[in-house]
């Protein structure tokens, strides 16, 4: 303690003295005009909404949260012959609202692919100078797909027809009166719509269709289905457009799904008929699956699956699905199907991880699927809380990704001579982790997908990149480590959107909305935060969240609130603006330690000493460049060579304090230099002359002052002969070729990955 004190005094003493001449200087100069608070610090009033009985301060739900719920009981029938989807659905929905509502918004996806859809009118165009006979003809000759939904009927709890109107993918129910606060409506939909053939015409939905005639259905956003009201928004009725998703109420649901006899199917839900549904050999290998905890086991065989998929049943069976608080319904269906599963022990919870796949994706999804799912629902769970669902299923569908409640469809497969790639494997892999965590974000913390996809896919690629490490610690993950964002970070800022942007309004999608935000969290917890304080606060608010409906500021507040951390100046550089990080090394000076003051020093303590609290003597830290001192003709000291320091020390430490003083040599300033506008912490690695490194890493709140620049000073028993910034790649520092002094003529670290 007491040598901090002799130091502070040299530092008081230069403190005093730059100041003095910053002072000296400024009386010369006219006063500059006022100016308002630019430091990248100040907090984030003017950019987050103000807490309320609904939402807190803290970023928890408030007393007065509310949300809305919505109940369906639905009847299907899937016409596999003529690629048709007929359904009836009984909806109650609650209004747990304060106020009244006059109407109520519902979502009709499909219709994106309706004959009169503007989704394909809001995209520009240009003409291709070649294209593929069968491009050209989907082009210019081709009709459109006829698709969107054909509602028939939209009929009240007595069977009277109720006024709608449809506004492209969304309509409007109008009520004969309001629906008032703490009361329920309950009405009925009755619709059909055209599958499409996914593969052809796009979508998150539809069927896959097979060499032999058969087609393998993945079936979702298929039932008109309540928009969100909430205390933000209000009801979130904005279009679907085709890329933000989905903005969706929590309710129960009650399924019966018609197919023919020879499909197998998964769907959201507790399969209630399994014993209708399944084989007595079926109903023996799930019992099996349900206590067996190391390995999947096969419930529906590739020999049932391939003997199935050789005829087309004219008969036709009827899947039973039930399912508690959630906020959407999917299933996939098919004759090609066989099925595994196994059960994952958690904390609390004891749920299945489910795939069905064709036999076109074995050996690879036999191999792997199932145990990906398993660890998905173990990594997620302890970074968020127990998978409170009873089962996750994935799904085999080629080209798709996509996510609903306890199930997802995920790309992927071997050759058809059943060899495949790594890059294959791990592509499967990723996706089938990504899907599934899918079930923690949104599908329980529901955020709103129409207005922030990052809410949900950057949250979701954070634990993705942990998952896959722990699944295999060789994972090849493309998303997560702070270099990985380098090339998007300093691209051309035309094409760069902040984070904080609509879905619709994304340049970079995927590096936006998933990489970006995914890289943001990860630097938090291993270079900001720290683990422990991170972990905690990311558990708070998915446990704060769950089953209800979180803003980006509940986000924000809550990693503040239960961290002690303050993050303002993160959110504001990392989410709303597209700044990237570039610290550098400006300038490195060396000092001795002298007895002899400089010509300065001498008019500065014979202008100024009577200010200072010491009157010395003074020990003097020249620089080595100074015009006034030279090593050969001045004399340079070690510290234990000053006299008036080795009698400081003799009367002022006891002979045990003594033997813990240090004893530096060599004397460092350092000027650290930001010409990027994001700020983080500086991570310093110091090389010396013997070949052994140090690290030391200052706090990002060293730029508070100086949002430009920020000096320290290092004295070490050891002479410096490198300086290196940010050596483990942490800060998505987008140009290292400023780290390094004495600078180095080589390419930045971040060119070598490029390659």
């Amino acid at each position: 303690m007491k040598k901090r004190i002799l130091f502070s005094s040299v530092f008081l003493f230069l403190a005093v003295l730059s100041t003095t001449a910053q002072d000296n200087k400024t009386e010369d100069k006219k006063r500059e005009p006022g100016h308002y608070n630019e430091n990248k610090f100040r907090q984030m009033y003017d950019l987050m909404a103000t807490p309320n009985m609904f939402r807190t301060a803290s970023g928890a739900p408030g007393p007065a949260y509310y949300q809305q719920q919505a109940d369906y009981k639905m009847n299907i029938e899937l016409d596999d012959k003529n690629k048709k989807l007929y359904g009836s659905e009984t909806i109650t929905y609650y209004n747990n609202a304060p106020e009244p509502l006059e109407y109520l918004w519902v979502q009709l996806d499909q219709n994106v692919r309706a004959a009169d859809s503007k989704t394909p009118l809001v995209e520009s165009q240009r003409m291709d100078p070649a294209l593929a006979p069968d491009k050209f003809a989907k082009r210019f000759m081709e009709e459109p797909f006829q698709g969107g939904f054909h509602i028939e009927y939209v009929k009240d709890k007595s069977g009277k027809d109720i006024s709608y109107t449809i506004n492209q993918t969304m309509m409007r129910i109008n009520l004969d009166k309001p629906l008032q606060s703490k009361q329920k409506v309950t009405f009925s939909i009755k619709w059909w719509y055209n599958i499409n053939n996914y593969q052809v015409d796009g979508g998150r939905s539809g069927y896959e269709q097979f060499e032999d005639g058969n087609r393998l259905y993945v079936i979702a956003q298929f039932y008109p289905r309540m928009a969100v009201y909430s205390d933000v928004e209000g009801w979130q009725n904005m279009q679907f457009w085709g890329r933000g998703e989905f903005a969706l109420t929590f309710g129960n649901f009650d399924v019966s799904i018609t197919v023919p006899a020879d499909h197998i199917m998964e769907g959201t839900g507790v399969n209630t008929n399994r014993k209708e549904v399944y084989t007595a050999e079926q109903m023996k290998r799930w019992a099996q699956a349900e206590n067996t905890f190391d390995k999947p086991v096969v419930i529906v065989t590739q020999e049932e699956a391939e003997r199935a998929e050789k005829g087309f049943s004219e008969a036709k069976k009827t899947w039973k699905f039930k399912a508690e608080n959630v906020r959407d319904f999917g299933f996939s269906t098919s004759r090609k199907f066989m099925l595994d599963a196994m059960s994952v022990q958690l904390d609390t919870k004891k749920p299945m991880a489910i795939s069905i796949y064709p036999k076109e994706a074995n050996p690879l999804w036999g191999e792997y699927s199932t145990r990906a799912v398993a660890q998905t629902l173990k990594t997620y769970s302890k970074h968020t809380f127990d998978y409170p669902y009873p089962k996750a299923v994935s799904v085999s569908a080629q080209d798709q990704g996509m996510e609903y409640p306890m199930i997802c469809w995920n790309f992927g497969r071997p050759d058809k001579d059943g060899k495949y790639s790594d890059r294959v494997k791990y592509g499967m892999l990723g996706v089938i982790i990504h899907e599934v965590g899918h079930n923690f974000f949104p599908m329980i913390v529901n955020s709103d997908e129409r207005q922030w996809t990052w809410m949900d896919e950057g949250l979701n690629t954070f634990l993705e990149y942990l998952t896959e490490l722990e699944f295999d610690p060789n994972f090849p993950t493309d998303r997560g480590p702070a270099a990985k964002i380098v090339p998007y970070m300093k691209g051309n800022q035309q094409f760069i959107a902040p984070i904080m942007s609509n879905s619709e309004n994304i340049f970079q999608f995927g590096s936006n909305a998933y990489g970006k935000p995914a890289t943001g969290l990860n630097i938090l917890r291993e270079t900001i935060m720290g683990r422990e304080l991170f972990d905690h606060a990311f558990k708070t608010y998915a446990q704060r969240w769950m089953f209800k409906h979180p803003t980006p500021e509940d986000l924000f507040r809550t990693m503040e609130d239960a961290s002690a951390v303050d993050l303002d100046w993160f959110w504001r550089g990392w989410f709303y603006s597209t700044d990237y990080v570039d610290l550098g090394i400006n300038d490195v000076k060396q000092y001795y330690v002298s007895l002899e003051p400089t010509q300065e020093m001498k008019d500065f303590v014979a202008r100024r000493g009577r200010f200072l609290r010491d009157t010395g003597p003074f020990i003097y830290l020249i620089d080595e460049n100074h015009k006034e001192f030279n090593p050969s003709t001045k004399k340079s000291f070690e510290v234990k060579d000053v006299q008036i320091l080795d009698e400081y020390v003799s009367k002022n430490y006891s002979a045990e304090e003594k033997q813990k003083l240090a004893t530096p040599k060599y004397f460092y300033e350092v000027e650290f230099s930001k010409p990027g506008g994001l700020m983080m912490p500086i991570i310093v690695e110091l090389h010396f002359e013997d070949g052994t490194t140090e690290m030391q890493k200052f706090p990002v709140q060293i730029w508070r002052k100086n949002n430009d620049t920020a000096k320290r000073v290092f004295a070490t028993d050891k002479k410096i002969v490198k300086i290196q910034l940010d050596p483990k790649l942490e800060t998505a520092d987008i140009d290292t070729t400023n780290n390094v002094w004495p600078a180095e003529a080589a390419t930045s670290k971040f060119d070598e990955l490029d390659k």
